[in-house]
């Protein structure tokens, strides 16, 4: 090998300390390059520490950031729902301590439900939110009624030519009724197609009294029209000491009509049909003794419905009915209906109905006259022109004479009313909505609706009111507790309700003396013995 290489050497030009400085020289370059590639090795390994460093840094942070995130999402909806739970501000107005606010959703639950029913609405509704707020007694929201319902009948209606009033007497057990008149603008009535509401109504009068007469009804109206105005139109149900009554507001506005109620009319007509029917008779005869004879058996599904004693021709629908239904029974064996019952004991107890079908095809066309008339007229009301459209109602499909005859006679009410009404005028033919309101009326009073009037009868106007917030500011800012005191006191008499309680108590306190003087006896003789 150092042979070869002497050899190798032996073939270079230049002399041998050229060469070894030569070579000297390139291992100082490598030398120097490979100390510069280690320091930038070095310098490059320490930035990637410092690199990694950071970027632990900056994943440690996003890992803080997504988790603070996280929480804060978790504040936000914690916070939402706190604020879902929490009550709009309702500052209290008044003594009572309560808001408007309240008032109104008191108020509008009353309406609906009651009282009683009211708090305990508000109870499970506010615990199942998880708010805490103090919930108004049965007994304020009564108040707060009657305060709104004694506001509704002061307030003077504005001035027009155009009101209709629609009076009717409603009554409980006891000699009291009620008077009540609402009223409506004949240009505010709803669009035709759509029957009144009790919103668009306002509460004039709520008047007990024991004695209705014709004068006293015609001091009632003649009050109203001096604090009102008279008004265009009177309905009513057609009661004597209502329609004859206006007689004292013609003579103050002589284009004041006095027009009858198309229900109560027509179920005139309908008694007048089948009231003096000796077929009609028998068929009530017999309801009531299937009423009795079914209504404890697996037959009591098919129990008839009860006819009222008063105005039962107004609701002779739902009998009709079921008489129809039941007769459909008895022809189709074979409809499921049958299942669990035994047909011998269907025929033997409702099996009569066969004998009065043919009665019952004819009644039912008159109740249909009826409905399409009252759909009509509770829609449409009464104009010119009227009768013309209900004549195509009424006399559509009918196949016996007398359900034609209860058109015509119908129509010829119709007729009468629309010759009174004038030109491009429209106006109501129907007090369903009165009869409406003295049904919420007695559904407020609840049980207790067949106990005699009392001072929830001062509430009655507030049946019909949208309470909103700004309407019971106005109405509680200008109506007291006092105001309601006076009212009661000056309309309402020692009701059922007062002289029963008074009876019981003056019984008590009678009692309960000599019950002490018996029992501090008994005392003394056990002591001296």
């Amino acid at each position: 090998m150092p042979e070869l290489s002497f050899k190798v050497w032996r073939q270079f030009k230049s002399p041998l300390r050229v060469v070894v400085a030569f070579l000297w020289r390139s291992r100082e370059l490598l030398v120097n390059k490979y100390r510069k590639l280690r320091e930038d090795y070095d310098r490059t390994r320490r930035e990637i520490l410092k690199l990694t460093g950071q970027c632990a840094a900056l994943e440690a942070a996003v890992r803080e950031s997504t988790a603070q995130a996280r929480r804060l999402e978790c504040e936000l909806e914690a916070c939402r729902r706190e604020a879902a739970r929490t009550l709009p501000v309702d500052p209290p107005v008044g003594r009572h301590g309560y808001g408007v606010r309240m008032v109104e959703l008191s108020t509008r639950l009353a309406q609906i439900v009651g009282f009683r029913s009211a708090t305990n609405v508000m109870k499970i509704f506010f615990t199942w939110m998880g708010v805490e707020q103090r919930i108004p007694h049965p007994t304020t929201i009564r108040n707060w009624m009657q305060r709104l319902g004694v506001a509704v009948m002061k307030e003077p209606l504005e001035q027009a030519d155009d009101w209709v009033w629609m009076a009717d007497h409603s009554n409980q057990i006891g000699q009291e009724k009620i008077l009540v008149v609402l009223a409506i603008r004949a240009s505010q009535m709803p669009p035709p197609g759509t029957a009144l509401r009790m919103a668009d109504m306002r509460v004039l009068a709520v008047r007990p009294g024991k004695s209705w007469k014709r004068e006293d009804v015609a001091r009632v109206y003649d009050e109203l029209a001096k604090i009102h105005g008279v008004p265009r139109q009177i309905l009513s149900d057609g009661a004597v000491e209502l329609r004859e009554s206006a007689v004292v507001l013609k003579t103050q506005r002589t284009d004041c009509i006095t027009l009858q109620d198309f229900k109560h009319k027509a179920a005139n007509f309908l008694e007048t049909a089948l009231g003096q029917s000796p077929r009609f008779t028998d068929f009530t005869a017999e309801v009531g003794r299937t009423r009795a004879a079914i209504q404890q058996t697996e037959l009591a599904h098919l129990t008839p419905p009860g006819l009222k004693t008063k105005a039962r021709f107004m609701n002779l629908g739902t009998l009709l009915n079921w008489a129809q239904t039941v007769l459909w029974l008895l022809n189709h064996p074979e409809a499921k209906s049958h299942h669990g019952l035994i047909a011998c004991r269907l025929e033997s107890k409702l099996g009569w109905l066969r004998a009065f079908a043919e009665d019952l095809a004819v009644w039912n066309e008159c109740q249909q006259v009826i409905e399409r008339g009252l759909e009509f007229i509770n829609t449409q009301g009464v104009f010119a022109g009227a009768s013309g459209q209900l004549r195509a109602i009424l006399t559509r499909g009918l196949n016996h004479s007398l359900s034609r005859d209860m058109a015509e006679r119908l129509l010829v009410f119709v007729e009468a009313a629309e010759s009174q009404v004038k030109k491009g005028e429209r106006l109501p033919l129907s007090t369903e909505i009165l009869e409406s309101s003295f049904a919420r009326y007695k559904q407020l009073e609840g049980q207790h609706a067949k106990g005699g009037f009392t001072s929830l009868v001062a509430a009655f106007a507030g049946l019909l009111l949208d309470p909103t917030p700004s309407t019971i500011k106005a109405k509680f800012s200008k109506t007291s507790n006092k105001d309601v005191k006076q009212w009661l006191q000056q309309h309402l008499d020692q009701t059922v309700t007062s002289k029963r309680l008074m009876t019981y108590r003056e019984m008590r306190r009678a009692t309960r003396p000599n019950t002490k003087r018996r029992t501090e006896r008994a005392t003394k003789t056990t002591t001296m013995s």
